[in-house]
């Protein structure tokens, strides 16, 4: 073999022990990548059963429903909506303080059969001006809110928010 071929095997070695690795990592990461998803891109797209997504929106004012059995956490359901679409959410445990009706929330779960999302962790927003990048997106593209005319709604202004009937329904 001549020092020009085993170069050649080396290189392609390389190569081949590089992609290898490449792919591997990729595979690794895409079980653990979560989506961010509002209503409407979730009833249009639904995502892989058991997968873990981020779905966002405003909660709809007077849709909170909470329940509480004697030695369980309390469970509460509420809807979600872009301004499009609504989606419903069951969560298990404690909401953190700043949740409220009528204010933009992220939460951490999967969709089920039957169209229920299962939370396992909600975020609220932490003061009246902030909301997250992607809702405040999701409301771009609904047409609820366009920047050119200035920073997103405020909470106060979702107080008597209602939403579209469902593309399903």
């Amino acid at each position: 073999m001549t020092r020009k071929t085993r170069r050649l095997w080396l290189v392609g070695g390389c190569m081949l022990g590089f992609g290898t690795a490449t792919i591997l990592t990729l595979q690794a990461f895409s079980t653990d990548i979560v989506f961010f998803m509002a209503p409407s891109q979730i009833l249009a797209h639904p995502p892989a059963p058991n997968r873990t997504i981020r779905l966002g929106g405003m909660v709809v004012a007077g849709s909170l429903k909470e329940t509480h059995e004697a030695g369980k956490p309390p469970s509460v359901s509420f809807l979600v909506t872009d301004g499009q679409d609504a989606i419903p959410v069951r969560f298990t445990g404690v909401l953190p303080d700043l949740f409220r009706e009528g204010q933009s929330v992220v939460a951490l779960g999967e969709m089920r059969p039957g169209g229920a999302f299962i939370a396992s962790e909600v975020l609220a927003k932490h003061d009246e001006t902030y909301m997250p990048k992607e809702v405040a997106e999701a409301l771009r593209k609904s047409g609820r809110w366009d920047p050119r005319f200035g920073k997103p709604p405020s909470a106060s202004s979702w107080d008597d928010m209602t939403v579209a009937p469902s593309r399903g329904s």
